[in-house]
């Protein structure tokens, strides 16, 4: 019996500690930032560098995307020619991981070595001889701050939430994820801002998720996508039905925008869809989705059926402190609505 007993205390301590890992594990993804001050030492060193430098007598550049993996551990991606949306030939890109050390960051793909610091980064032969210097750079869209036209309807403009049902603010006058239009539109232009949280832990679909559900069928999707490939579930994606032609998405924390141009499917007198929907999507100021055709919903959406109904579009809530500014949209036809 003492036998018995020993083992039931030693499989009930190891079973207490499995659960306490995966606990904390749990927690940890869940950890999200919504203001770089408090974000942590592995927040500063993330971001974007940019550089150019002489090697073989050729002039060249290059970019650099740091992404932070939390715990000191880093991913990164060299881009030849610069950063996307700037310069990157859209061929070469070479991923890399390491974890910081004494405040810096080593990296090496199989073009160069990298010493990344939180202001600047220094570029190295693979055999470690000087090249040059990469700065951090802090991309702004082009578009981040645009006001509204004359005639433009005004969703979001920090004062208040009347355009939206169970919306929420922040106390800074930003509109927190998980919100409903009050209205509905058919055809339009719409620009929108956002800020994804810092989630240094997470990954996939857990970091800085939210979208725009046009319409509650179609999802532009919303995500920490910063130094991934842009796949169709990705920050820019038409969800689960066609990625970004880039990937545009900048560093948590930045704001970012979509600048949107949508034309509803159409109908004939019997409910028939005589048309699918179209859509332009300009990411950060860059031409992601060029007058696409929408073959159907997208994603979760794709169980509401299309039909005539003019539902209302809704801001997703994923759970992630996602945070939007500036909303606005411009109604681009004079039929009636369903």
């Amino acid at each position: 019996m003492p036998r018995l007993h020993a083992s039931i205390l030693v499989h009930t301590a190891l079973l207490a500690a499995i659960l306490s890992t995966t606990a904390t594990a749990q927690s940890k993804r869940r950890l999200a930032y919504t203001d770089p001050k408090s974000a942590g030492p592995d927040y500063a060193l993330q971001g974007e560098y940019l550089g150019a430098f002489v090697e073989d007598d050729r002039g060249l550049q290059v970019g650099l995307q740091v992404i932070a993996n939390g715990g000191g551990k880093f991913a990164a991606v060299e881009y030849a020619g610069g950063l996307p949306g700037t310069g990157w030939n859209l061929r070469d890109r070479y991923k890399m991981s390491a974890e910081v050390r004494n405040g810096w960051i080593g990296l090496r793909s199989p073009r160069h070595r990298f010493r990344v610091m939180p202001d600047a980064a220094e570029i190295l032969t693979p055999d470690g001889q000087f090249l040059g210097r990469l700065d951090k750079v802090h991309r702004v869209s082009p578009t981040l701050g645009r006001k509204p036209p004359r005639g433009a309807v005004v969703l979001f403009n920090g004062k208040d939430t009347r355009r939206f049902i169970r919306a929420r603010m922040t106390k800074d006058g930003l509109l927190r994820d998980g919100a409903t239009f009050r209205d509905s539109y058919r055809d339009f232009t719409m620009h929108l801002e956002f800020q994804l949280p810092f989630m240094p832990f997470a990954r996939g679909q857990g970091r800085g998720n939210s979208g725009l559900y046009i319409q509650n069928r179609y999802e532009l999707q919303i995500l920490d996508s910063f130094g991934l490939e842009g796949a169709f579930n990705e920050c820019g994606s038409l969800y689960r039905q066609r990625k970004p032609d880039l990937n545009l998405c900048l560093p948590p924390l930045q704001w970012q925008t979509f600048d949107i141009t949508f034309r509803a499917p159409r109908f004939d007198a019997a409910g028939k869809k005589i048309a699918n929907a179209r859509i332009t999507l300009r990411h950060n100021g860059v031409l992601v989705h060029d007058n696409v055709e929408l073959t159907g919903n997208t994603g979760a959406a794709s169980r509401r059926p299309e039909n005539a109904k003019l539902p209302p579009s809704v801001i997703q809530n994923h759970g992630n402190p996602v945070r939007f500014r500036n909303i606005w949209l411009i109604e681009t036809t004079g039929e009636p609505r369903a």
